[in-house]
Parts: structure tokens; sequence; C-alpha cells
């Protein structure tokens, strides 16, 4: 059987990130040291033929228009899959105001109606598509956070894939509901929702029960320390059919005790450099456009078919 992996790329300029020059910083992985950013990030993709799905942080195109008008413009022009993330937690309350909206809430899993959702889908997923001249085919909440009036708000803009299950971000409360596999599945409305790959660990002696995600590299947004990448490679011994990457456009570079990124080396590039000829190797890489079709001609082993109901409030998820 064919094995498909995606390499997704959270894209972000994030204000607390950076003390400025975010998109600069962040996102091209400009630094007085050195550069490590989305041009590297292409570049290894280029040396092993393989492509990325980027998600770009669209909110992000209020405080830095042109510029990050520019970096769409570049992945598009580069063979990029460029799909839609949202950050709405970041956005002034002057946005929300100046369309009748109220700031709160402020992230996408406390939203309590589909139409809040379906504004921001339908704003930044204009602006994404009025700058690439196609189809929103993909998006990810911020963080993960993401309910099920997120789901519907997806089914009504016409976006056919969700790219936000993930048992890690449902125990760490970001999420409503989690569903424990990593095989795509398709929700009660008709939007297919594409898992965060993750790998269940039981508890034991001395040891709590969770989930460690596939991530380059460890996330801080999590609490449960997992391997480095020294041990990475290790997380696909068992070479599950389908997986899907999570990276963000600042994996390369390294945090300062303000929390802000820096430019040190670099080893992270040689690193992952190492990942993707592994996975390549081992794996078809895919766009998001090649998943929706592979998966509609069944070329994709899918996973249950699921009830949106069950998202709808928290409640205990299931544990494999």
């Amino acid at each position: 059987m064919t094995r498909y992996a995606l390499l997704t790329v959270d894209t972000e300029a994030l204000p607390k990130r950076a003390d400025g020059d975010h998109v600069q910083r962040l996102i091209w992985g400009h630094h007085d040291q050195g550069t490590a950013g989305i041009r590297e990030i292409c570049a290894v993709g280029a040396e092993f033929g393989v492509p990325h799905v980027f998600f770009v942080d669209m909110c992000a195109a209020l405080r830095h228009a042109e510029e990050l008008r520019t970096v769409v413009r570049w992945l598009d022009m580069a063979g990029q899959d460029v799909q839609l993330h949202l950050h709405p937690e970041t956005l002034a309350r002057e946005f929300w105001s100046g369309h009748g909206l109220a700031p709160t809430p402020a992230y996408i899993n406390e939203y309590a109606e589909p139409d809040r959702a379906l504004f921001l889908l339908k704003h930044f997923g204009g602006e994404l598509a009025s700058i690439t001249g196609k189809r929103v085919l993909a998006c990810r909440a911020g963080s993960l956070r993401w309910n099920a009036d997120f789901i519907r708000a997806l089914r009504a803009a016409e976006i056919p894939l969700s790219f936000n299950n993930s048992m890690r971000a449902y125990m760490t409360g970001r999420a409503t509901y989690a569903e424990p596999t990593n095989q795509p599945f398709t929700w009660s409305n008709g939007v297919i929702e594409v898992p965060l790959t993750e790998r269940h660990i039981p508890p034991g002696t001395g040891r709590r029960e969770r989930w460690v995600s596939l991530t380059y590299p460890e996330s801080s947004y999590f609490p449960f320390k997992t391997r480095r990448f020294a041990g990475l490679p290790g997380f696909l011994v068992r070479s599950p059919s389908f997986a899907v990457l999570l990276m963000h456009s600042w994996s390369f570079l390294y945090w300062n005790d303000k929390r802000r990124a820096v430019y040190l080396d670099d080893r992270r590039l040689e690193a992952y450099r190492a990942l993707v000829a592994r996975v390549s190797a081992d794996y078809d890489v895919i766009t998001s456009a090649e998943l929706l079709d592979l998966y509609r001609r069944g070329r994709i082993r899918r996973g249950t078919p699921l009830d949106l109901r069950v998202a709808e409030m928290w409640g205990d998820a299931h544990h494999a």
C-alpha cells in the first residue's frame, strides 16, 4: 500500500514572538546572525522533490498587509501549497467593531455559533484567494483551537478540508473534542478531517498518560515534554500509512530568555533535511489538492465517519 505524508507549515507573524519586523523575523527568518525561514524550508523540499503545505495566518494581514501578501505570492509562485490559517485572538478590537461584531470571544474554540467563524473564513479566505487566484481547500485554526461550529462554518464556506483534530490539543483544553485516530475521516456535514499524526503514551509508573505529536521541533504550546528531534525518526518506526507533520515558519529558530525568536545556527535546518530525506524515501509527499482527490477516490484509507454532534460541547474524548 502506498503511504502518504503531508509536510504542513503554520506560517505566522504573531505579535509576542518578536520585538519588531515580525514578518521578516518569524516568516522569512531574517536575523543579523543568519537566515532560517520559509525560503530554507522550501529549499529542503526542493532538494528532495517534495512540496510543503503552508498554512498562512491571514489575520496578520491587518498588521503587515503588503508584507504578508508578498509572502503568499512568493510561496504560490514557488509552487507551494498555500492554505488558510487563523489566529483571530490577535485581531484588534477596531477590526471587529468595524464589521459590527463584538471583540469577544477571542478564540475559535469559544465561538458559540458558526456565523462568527464563517465571517472569518470568508473574509480572510477571500483575501488569500484574491492573491493566489485559487480556491481555498484547507484550514487550520490557530493553536488547533476549534469546535463543532467551526466545522459547520467550513462547510458553509465551501472549504472541504479541516486540519485540526488533535488529542494533544484536546487534553490541553484547546478543542472541545478529538478523535484518537491518524486516519482522515468525514464529519457528518461532509467536511473531511485530517488529523495531526500522534501517538498515545499510556500511563505507567511515574509516567502520566499523554499524546505525542509528529511536530518539528517540539512545540512549547503543549506541557508534555517528549523526545526532541534526535529521536523523531523513531516516531515513524511503526510506519503509519498516513502521516501529517506540523512545523512553523520559525521552526529553525530558537527562543531567547524573553521568548523571542532568534537565529543561532543551522542545526535545526540540517536536522530537518535529514527528516525530509527519511520521509521522502518512505512516503509519497502530497498537497492538499492531491489529498482531496486521493481521499475521494478511495486511495487513502478512511477512518470511521463521525457525527458532528460529538463535538458540540466539552466532554471526555475517546482514548485509544
